[in-house]
């Protein structure tokens, strides 16, 4: 990860694992529907109201901050998304899992993933929730209930240094996850659920623990 000269607009994009494999197909598949802003780099309580050259310098120290290059890693970037409500919206969304943020599991053992907006009424009823998991030589992911007109597939989405894992997301309204346990201990890897509609999201910890014999 690096930093990006903020002294001129600059768009950098990085394709994911699925999207360099679109563009390779060179038949028109690889095409651009949605897109995602974040604003992980700012921090807003450098914004002065006491600054002496007034409103205008106010936010000086955060137009002039470094801006994070472009990573396809949703464990790593975009945490902290952007997001559009309908004019009104007084209510930040709230996405729950089962009530819980934390999960252990046995090898092999599943655990199915039913989010919910609790805040506001029919919110990602249309398009579902994106589930991402972080690691998926430690959790495996199926879409348990798929949304309406979209894919069920489950798609690899980033390399780590680690060349044998991925994480990995599918879109659905619920979501089931497997532990895959190691004879070397414990294991760990999140689970991020993003409302699709609103962009509230939750993060789940899960421990899948050590194989035993």
């Amino acid at each position: 990860m690096g930093y990006l000269d903020n002294s001129s607009v600059t768009i950098d994009a990085i394709l994911t694992i699925k999207g360099r494999e679109l563009l390779a197909q060179g038949d028109s598949a690889f095409k651009i529907t949605q897109f995602a802003l974040g604003d992980d780099e700012i921090d807003y309580t450098l914004w002065n109201t006491d600054h002496p050259l007034g409103t205008a310098y106010f936010g000086t120290i955060i137009e002039n901050m470094p801006i994070l290059e472009a990573v396809p890693d949703e464990t790593q970037a975009l945490r902290s998304k952007l997001v559009t409500l309908a004019k009104g919206t007084q209510k930040i969304p709230v996405v729950s899992v089962n009530g819980s943020t934390t999960i252990e599991l046995q090898d092999n053992a599943t655990s199915i993933l039913a989010p919910q907006t609790l805040n506001i009424a029919g919110a990602n009823s249309q398009m579902g929730y994106t589930c991402i998991v972080s690691d998926n030589t430690i959790l495996g992911l199926k879409v348990e209930t798929s949304a309406a007109g979209m894919s069920s597939q489950v798609s690899e989405t980033y390399i780590s240094l680690n060349q044998d894992a991925h994480s990995i997301s599918a879109v659905g309204f619920s979501f089931k996850i497997q532990g895959k346990a190691s004879a070397d201990g414990d294991k760990k890897a999140t689970v991020t659920i993003i409302g699709n509609e609103t962009g509230g999201s939750v993060t789940i910890q899960v421990t899948v623990k050590k194989k035993t014999l």
